[in-house]
């Protein structure tokens, strides 16, 4: 009879505890959020960070607080996140994409280390040349670049940037050669090619869409599968009969890789729904991102695919890494 109570009472315990830890899950988030930006207030990604803060901490009934650690290349903002708690409430607003196919002896394994949530948007970068320059298609550029091999410059904002992988992308599949130039940041490459000191250039959106619309600039294609929703009557590579041509700038949601499931699929329910709302979506078209919302699985298969594809091209380019 002892033994029976004894053991009665040890199951309800357990029971408690389980009863406890499920509601614990259940429950969040529990404590104040942290979105982590690797840029400068003020940038792209900050300013759709800021966007999406107060309708999840409406969604989420938690403050949130996004801390901009720029610097190293994402990678100060990514180590912090990476060693934070894994319990969901610290997560990096950005992605880790070059950081795996570019960067070695990182304090972290960029895709061992961090769990998909969700993609906000997507962006593709634009091929744009001064008006001045003759060529005003794709296929008038790959006639000129195969004519002139090496005499054709293409500026961008940095070594092993997205856009410089760009750039070598279209010379394999053009079977062309150009010069790369790297600057520090898309303005001063965008200033570059304004001032008629390079030819191209191949950057985001934002920092040239009013050029373009000014007639500063003009844009020859965008390098994503699909058009911009900014740049409608802008070709794709694809389009411009470039083959196998898709590059674009992603908004991942990231968290510690050990993050219960329960809250990954909380974040990445609700960072979906509010991607969706018009005051976001508006934040989103306004810098030159497309809608593209996308859940922890998806993104997940996207990452690890798009890695892939960046590590063949940075073999094939003989693109040396940090």
């Amino acid at each position: 009879m002892r033994l029976a109570r004894s053991c009665g009472i040890a199951m309800g315990i357990l029971a408690a505890g389980l009863a406890g830890a499920s509601s614990a899950e259940q429950q969040f988030p529990w404590k104040a959020m942290r979105f982590v930006v690797p840029f400068p207030p003020g940038g792209t990604i900050d300013v759709v960070a800021r966007a999406m803060k107060e309708p999840l901490s409406h969604a989420f009934g938690q403050s949130i607080v996004v801390q901009n650690r720029p610097g190293a290349n994402m990678v100060i903002a990514a180590e912090l996140v990476a060693r934070a708690p894994p319990d969901g409430h610290t997560v990096l607003v950005g992605g880790t994409v070059l950081m795996a196919v570019l960067r070695r002896n990182l304090p972290f394994d960029p895709l061992r280390d961090f769990a998909a949530v969700a993609r906000v948007g997507t962006q593709p970068l634009v091929l744009s040349v001064h008006p001045s320059f003759l060529v005003k298609s794709v296929t008038e550029l790959v006639a000129f670049a195969r004519a002139h091999p090496g005499e054709l410059v293409y500026a961008t904002n940095g070594y092993g940037t997205m856009g410089h992988l760009a750039g070598e992308l279209f010379m394999l599949r053009t079977r062309s050669r150009m010069k790369h130039v790297a600057f520090q940041g898309s303005t001063p490459s965008v200033t570059a090619v304004l001032g008629g000191h390079v030819s191209m250039v191949v950057s985001g959106i934002a920092p040239i869409v009013d050029h373009i619309a000014a007639g500063r600039l003009r844009a020859l294609a965008v390098t994503s599968r699909k058009r911009s929703a900014t740049l409608k009557d802008v070709p794709t590579m694809m389009e411009a009969g470039v083959p196998d041509f898709d590059i674009s700038v992603g908004i991942a949601i990231m968290a510690p890789a050990a993050t219960p499931k329960t809250a990954i699929y909380r974040l990445s329910t609700e960072i979906m729904r509010v991607a969706r709302l018009s005051q976001v979506e508006a934040s989103l078209l306004r810098i030159g991102f497309d809608i593209d919302p996308a859940g922890a699985a998806e993104l997940d298969a996207d990452v690890r695919t798009r890695v892939e594809k960046m590590k063949q091209l940075v073999r094939a380019a003989n693109i040396r890494v940090n």
